[in-house]
């Protein structure tokens, strides 16, 4: 059987009085885009660290390819990571700041020649060995950082929120070709973000951190569709929370559900849900127009509040604004809520 690339035993870290990771059990299969998610505090960039080797476990122990590296210093493990700043070398060419730690090796001029060519390739900057880092654009030095980090072959890359200084366009554009760079090289990534849409576009599994603790690890899917706890419905996308006698009155049961709001259909009072749905009644409090799609908050008659989301198919911003202080009948199919919590 495989050993995973990373594997956390029982692994915290104590700064002071402050539990920054807590009792955190996690294993990171090879070859994997795995994400590591959570709010500022969350304890996911202290798990990154730990594994880079700048920072140590105050207990527990870090497992690389099945070989314990808790107190091995950073240059000791087989792992490179890229960070939010590019931390380049502002005097070197782009070539220089790639074959850095080549240079470090001591390894022959030609092989390093070679081997940042083909980084160059990779990274889709043929051509631009000879630049400066202050001649290309962010998204660019974010690719040149990337290729210093991947030269050296590590067995797992680190990307600490990499991302984050871009501005929206090009920080979606980076996602694709982050994730397709990773399947190319098929070594395992693992990425910290706070940003729920990066965590979504790229990973094959998600880890959700909460005040140093792993709420949830799935896929995209499950943690979208089926979040395990009421944290993780709300922080990853837009959740509405439905518990107590709310609950009770339209699924039986007064336990927590989540729904999502793209799940539900805003109908009239005459619209009947079939047996297959559940179905509130209620009145639009406000109605907000967002283009793409059109966002209505919802007062339910037994109390509470829904968030609705429909995409303008065929609708304008006059149309869906009539809505407001309407009377409405929402539904949704029963296999679309999630139990969460307890």
């Amino acid at each position: 059987m495989t050993k995973p690339a990373i594997r956390f035993e029982k692994v915290s870290r104590h700064f002071g009085d402050v539990i920054a990771v807590d009792a955190v059990d996690l294993e990171i299969q090879d070859g994997e885009f795995f994400s590591m998610l959570g709010p500022s505090g969350s304890g996911k960039t202290t798990c990154l660290r730990m594994i880079a080797g700048f920072d140590r476990p105050t207990s527990g122990r870090i497992f690389l390819f099945g070989q314990e590296v808790s107190n091995l210093p950073p240059f000791e493990r087989d792992v490179n990571t890229v960070f939010q700043d590019y931390a380049l070398f502002p005097h070197m060419t782009v070539g220089d700041n790639i074959a850095y730690g080549l240079m470090i090796k001591r390894v022959p001029k030609d092989e390093r020649k070679k081997r940042v060519d083909e980084m160059l390739d990779l990274v889709q900057l043929a051509g631009f060995a000879a630049r400066k880092p202050s001649q290309l654009s962010g998204g660019q030095r974010q690719r040149v950082a990337l290729a210093r980090a991947l030269i050296n072959h590590p067995k797992v890359l680190l990307l600490d929120e990499p991302l984050g200084a871009l501005d929206l366009k090009l920080r979606q554009q980076m996602q694709v070709e982050l994730k397709s760079i990773q399947k190319r090289i098929g070594i395992t990534f693992i990425f910290v973000t706070h940003d729920q849409e990066e965590a979504l576009t790229m990973s094959d599994r998600i880890a959700v951190f909460n005040q140093g603790r792993i709420e949830q690890v799935g896929t995209p899917s499950e943690v979208y569709e089926k979040p395990a706890t009421p944290f993780v419905a709300g922080f990853v996308g837009t959740s509405n929370l439905i518990s107590g006698d709310v609950a009770k009155r339209i699924t039986g049961s007064e336990k927590t559900f989540s729904i999502r709001p793209e799940k539900i259909y805003l109908g009239s009072l005459s619209d009947a849900p079939s047996e297959k749905m559940y179905s509130a009644t209620g009145t639009v409090r406000d109605v907000i127009y967002l283009g793409l799609y059109t966002r209505y908050l919802v007062n339910l008659d037994d109390g509470g509040e829904l968030v609705v989301i429909e995409q303008n198919l065929k609708t304008t911003s006059m149309d869906v604004l009539k809505t407001r202080d309407q009377k409405v009948c929402l539904s949704w199919d029963k296999e679309h809520i999630s139990r969460v919590g307890g």
